[in-house]
């Protein structure tokens, strides 16, 4: 396929239409907060992407869940403005607005019309900068914390994701949850919300992408009127993780959770981080075994084939440090070990023969062809900068994308694979209604 063209539905779309260093405007302001701002004169909007260093991984085991919690509560009060009067301000103007938690940090994402981004950014800035989290709103939403902890507790889809991390990431700060616990959520209070403020939120590290209907350059002002005086001398350095020893044998655990039909199984490792050669081969294989169709190999052998499970995939999730590379199924509890040595021989039979040429080419073109897709929204562009950003993965990443997927060979796969998926070191991890042996 030539390199200037990428074909969508019969149509050429050219690799120029891909943000690049050409359309793409990169400030960092004095006090450490970079901006990425792309236009797109075609659409009435604003879309604003960011995050700051202030996940999980600042706050102690003992009060799990605090990071998350205080990026909640950013929107329940401020020093300007009350929790009503900050969503009657957003939804007058057709605005939307919000904050989440996350282990290395804490996300913020936005979007309004182009004339009302003055207002959007404000309100951002307010809610940041400026929370009170007053102490009626901090019980209204420890309720529902606890609420959706509760209901965690009864999911085995994520009780089974949860007990797999503990597996794999044994020792390490990924094993923790980012929800938290019940008992460590009741323990937070009003005053440790305010310390967590207090010592973590701050401008330097801080990242913004803002893509849509207005100039570039005066995106990075309209930043920098609201955001440019900020400033935290006591906001720590950014996070490192500490090395991860991968697991040197099968390590297995089941949570029993009475009253369910079904038994959700999880068997993997720890894989590549986002940045770490190799990981594009890594996730090449896993579309091959278990996402392309109806579920790549694994769905084709444990669901299609065999009839054993309701669902059935693989998983590759790099991010900042070594995400989980993991298979995994929602099964009748009679049928847990059955699944489980399909799932198995599967893997080691991927990582013995490898992957042929035509799945490796089909998988090349289906990369290559849903990128410009997953850009045709202002939202998927503002995403797109976010994680060119994190990963320091360079400005033209997305318009060198795909000679660098199609530059991938069948061996580069293999290497990948068999360096990170060994049946005999994996973590398996299960939840449903009967007791399994380990």
């Amino acid at each position: 396929m030539p390199n200037s063209q990428l074909k969508i539905d019969n149509s050429p779309l050219t690799i120029k239409s891909l943000p690049g260093s050409d359309d793409i405007t990169r400030v960092t302001l004095p006090n450490g907060i970079t901006i990425l701002a792309r236009a797109n004169f075609n659409s009435p909007s604003v879309v604003f992407t960011g995050y700051l260093h202030a996940g999980s991984l600042y706050e102690p085991d003992e009060k799990l869940g605090l990071a998350g919690f205080a990026a909640a509560a950013l929107m329940h009060g401020t020093a300007h403005h009350a929790h009503q009067e900050l969503f009657d301000l957003l939804e007058t103007a057709g605005a939307s607005l919000g904050f989440d938690g996350g282990a290395h940090t804490m996300g913020m994402s936005g979007r309004a019309l182009s004339e009302d981004l003055d207002l959007l950014l404000a309100l951002a800035a307010d809610c940041l900068r400026h929370p009170t989290f007053p102490p009626e709103e901090v019980e209204r939403l420890r309720a529902q914390i606890l609420t959706g902890l509760a209901l965690r507790d009864q999911d085995p889809d994520a009780m089974a994701s949860l007990t797999f991390d503990k597996l794999i990431y044994a020792g390490h700060p990924y094993s923790r949850s980012d929800e938290g616990e019940p008992a460590t959520i009741r323990g937070i209070t009003r005053e440790d919300l305010l310390a967590f403020h207090q010592q973590t939120y701050g401008p330097r590290g801080m990242v913004l992408t803002l893509v849509g209907g207005v100039d570039p350059a005066r995106a990075v002002e309209k930043v920098a009127s609201v955001f440019g005086d900020w400033a935290n001398p006591a906001q720590p350095e950014i996070a490192t993780l500490p090395e991860l020893r991968p697991l040197s044998a099968r390590q297995r655990q089941h949570v029993f959770i009475p009253g369910k039909s079904q038994t959700s199984v999880v068997m993997g490792v720890a894989g590549p981080a986002r940045n770490t050669d190799g990981y594009l081969a890594a996730s090449l294989g896993n579309n091959i075994l278990g996402q392309f169709g109806m579920g790549g190999r694994i769905g084709e052998v444990v669901r299609e084939q065999e009839g054993l499970a309701y669902y059935a995939y693989s998983s590759l999730s790099g991010g900042t440090g070594p995400g989980p590379w993991l298979v995994a199924a929602g099964v009748a509890p009679e049928d847990v070990d059955e699944a489980l040595a399909l799932m198995g021989e599967e893997i080691t039979r991927f990582v013995t023969e490898g992957v042929t040429e035509e799945e490796l080419a089909d998988t090349q073109a289906n990369y290559i062809g849903r990128l410009p897709l997953s850009m045709e929204s202002n939202a998927g562009v503002a995403g797109a900068l976010i994680n060119i950003e994190r990963h320091q993965l360079g400005l033209d990443y997305y318009q060198t994308y795909a000679d660098r997927i199609n530059a991938i060979t069948r061996e580069e796969v293999v290497e990948v694979s068999r360096r990170y998926l060994d049946v005999e070191r994996m973590g398996v991890a299960s939840a449903g209604p009967e007791e399994v042996e380990g």
